[in-house]
């Protein structure tokens, strides 16, 4: 299953994009990350079946272990692809937040989109970890 960060906005050359790169290198199940601008723009295409996470502050608080078994549950269902939207400054429309199958918030505080690309990238790799039993995440 490939998991596919699709964001809005530009990072450009930054830490923030080293850390994405840094943790998405690291995951041993196939990546994507993909850019759109701001505003218009269509979604790269997909492989189908595929599922839609929506990042969103009012989304549902997961712990990284719940993130892992709900990737696992999709990939063993047969879900080719997870795809994880990071909206603009203005997030994304209630129509938008209807049509996705999940809406995941990093707390109640608002994230700029290049901290929570970063932050994505390191939960998608500890989700994974996490699935192949790696020690990088240890339950506390």
């Amino acid at each position: 299953m490939r998991l596919h960060i699709i964001a809005r906005g530009k990072i450009g050359r930054s830490p923030e994009q080293e850390l994405v790169d840094r943790y998405l290198k690291r995951i041993s199940w196939p990546t994507r990350h993909s850019e759109l601008p701001d505003r218009g723009g269509d979604l790269p295409a997909s492989d189908s079946p595929h599922k839609t996470i929506i990042m969103d502050e009012k989304g549902e608080q997961l712990s990284s272990a719940e993130l892992a078994r709900l990737l696992e549950r999709w990939r063993d269902d047969g879900v080719r692809e997870v795809r994880f939207l990071i909206g603009a400054a203005d997030g994304f429309d209630d129509a938008a937040r209807a049509g996705a199958d999940k809406l995941i918030a990093f707390g109640k505080a608002t994230w700029p989109h290049l901290m929570a690309r970063a932050m994505l990238a390191e939960q998608l790799f500890r989700a994974t970890s996490i699935l192949a039993r790696h020690p990088y995440h240890r339950e506390g």
